[in-house]
């Protein structure tokens, strides 16, 4: 979860707007932390979820979709820029 929420927060270790650096934390951070994640799974779990994907994958002949996952995240940014826009406006 944290990798995930690292990944989609507009805070970063060193800010975007810094150039070359501001990106190069991400190009190196997020990969290093997903290959973290990946270690810290233990080898039969990680085993049985490549497992179910495929048969998964194999069974529905597509990759998986989430509408309602894709609203909420839509969601979630108009609620931040709605929020971010009400404290700037006062």
């Amino acid at each position: 979860m944290f990798v995930v929420a690292y990944a989609l927060s507009p805070i970063d270790l060193i800010p975007d707007f810094v150039p070359v650096l501001g990106y190069v934390d991400d190009v190196l951070l997020l990969p290093g932390l997903i290959w973290l994640t990946i270690r810290l799974i233990p080898a039969p779990v990680l085993a049985e979820c490549r497992e179910r994907a495929d048969a998964w994958m194999q069974s529905s002949g597509s990759r998986p979709t989430s509408r309602w996952g894709a609203a909420l995240v839509v969601a979630v940014w108009i609620a931040a820029v709605a929020g971010a826009w009400y404290l700037w406006a006062r």
